[in-house]
């Protein structure tokens, strides 16, 4: 929003549209606010480009697992190996 060239749009109303932008992405933003945020946005590059980069973030965080992916099973006595540390027994081992 520090565009010199941001002549027409004010920062604070920058800074207004910005804060419903979540909103407007999950689709809960309603229809007439809808509109104005994309009236904005046809005249507001900087807006556009903080609109594309969290739209890009949502996009990421959609795609991780909520559970991380299975480390192999042999993980930790090669880490201990590698650290030189004695290893734990095996959860089967007595």
């Amino acid at each position: 929003m520090t565009n010199p060239q941001h002549h027409h749009h004010s920062l604070a109303r920058c800074r207004t549209l910005i804060a419903q932008l979540n909103d407007y992405l999950d689709g809960d933003l309603p229809p007439d606010l809808c509109a104005e945020l994309e009236a904005h946005l046809t005249g507001c590059p900087d807006c556009r480009v903080v609109l594309s980069t969290l739209n890009q973030t949502v996009q990421i965080l959609h795609t991780l697992d909520a559970a991380p992916p299975p480390l192999p099973a042999d993980l930790e006595a090669r880490l201990l190996a590698r650290l030189a540390l004695p290893s734990a027994p095996a959860p089967d081992e007595p």
